[in-house]
Formats: structure tokens, C-alpha cells, sequence
């Protein structure tokens, strides 16, 4: 990411992508083990868009009537480029490796989904507050603790802008090496 590119980054996009980074190598070694979390994380690996090398990261996924997402957190990410560029990866979920073709849904769609995923949960303005107006934990862990941050259409159109949201389809199972 170039330092522009950060410099419009929040504050606390800042902080979470730094502690993310650090955090990732332990979630990666918990997530491979089938230790839990405490997120519905998953392990995401495509190629690099510059080297060709496998690369492998933990992510939050959903699955909502019968469809697995996952969400651009931090938004313009390195995964988030190298699928885009891809075009297919393999989620790691409990010793199964799953080959899915990444699709990237359109902003409105997008929203809409997130809103039907989340409609069910008590909205907090609390955590709105703390996170502020641009900053959203993943789809996968607020869904995981029952709690919605948007209200309005406009605010889950305006997330999923920042934060894109794939479907990852054509799934096929094979044991995990």
C-alpha cells in the first residue's frame, strides 16, 4: 500500500491493519490446527498478483442461505487485489481445502445482502460510536455476536463501497494435505 493510500485511511483502519498483520501469523497457525478463534475465520490462498505465489491469509467468511461470502475488512487489501486478479483460490475451513471461484458483487448488491444478513440483530449505537462513521468489523463477526452498526440502506450501500464483498462459488472438496 503506498503511503497516500494510507494517508486516507481512518485512523483506526490504521491501527486495525497494523494489528492485524501482527496478529495473522498466530490466527494462521490456530486456523490450520483447527483451533478456534473466536471469528467464523477461514484461511484464504491465491496467488500473488506479482510473484505467482501461493499466499495465504485468514479471513472472515459467512455463509447466508446456502452462500459463502467473504468481506474486504480493510478495503483495498493485498488479497483482495491478488483475487480480483486470480480469479480462483482455496479456502481452508477444518483440515478441507475448497477451490472457489471468487465473484465480486456489485456495491448494491452487496449492501443488500449485508442487510438482509444482519437485519435480524439489535443495532449498537455504542460500537458506532467507538468505530466511527467508516470503520466496519467484518460481516462474519458481527453476524457471529448478533449485532448490526448501519440502519439505513444508504449506510450499507456507502459499506459496501469501502469494503467489497465476494461470493465464493463452484465449490469442490478434497482432503487437505
Amino acid at each position: 500500500m503506498t503511503k497516500q493510500r494510507a494517508a486516507r485511511l481512518d485512523l483506526r483502519q490504521r491501527a486495525g491493519g497494523r494489528l492485524l498483520r501482527m496478529i495473522n501469523p498466530l490466527a494462521r497457525r490456530m486456523i490450520a490446527a483447527g483451533m478456534p478463534t473466536g471469528a467464523p475465520n477461514v484461511l484464504l490462498t491465491v496467488r500473488g498478483r506479482r510473484s505467482g505465489k501461493p499466499r495465504t491469509v485468514p479471513v472472515g467468511m459467512i455463509e447466508f442461505d446456502g452462500r459463502m461470502f467473504v468481506q474486504a475488512s480493510y478495503g483495498e487489501s493485498g488479497w483482495v487485489q491478488n483475487l480480483r486478479v486470480a480469479g480462483e483460490a482455496t479456502v481452508t475451513e477444518h483440515h478441507r481445502d475448497l477451490q472457489v471461484i471468487p465473484v465480486e458483487l456489485p456495491p448494491d448488491e452487496a449492501a443488500a445482502i449485508l442487510r438482509r444478513i444482519l437485519a435480524p440483530y439489535r443495532r449498537s449505537r455504542v460500537l458506532r460510536a467507538l468505530l466511527g462513521p467508516r470503520f466496519r468489523p467484518p460481516i462474519g463477526i458481527l453476524s457471529r455476536y448478533r449485532i448490526r452498526i448501519d440502519d439505513t440502506p444508504e449506510e450499507y450501500l456507502a459499506e459496501a463501497r469501502r469494503h467489497p464483498l465476494f461470493e465464493l462459488r463452484g465449490v469442490t472438496s478434497a482432503p487437505s494435505g
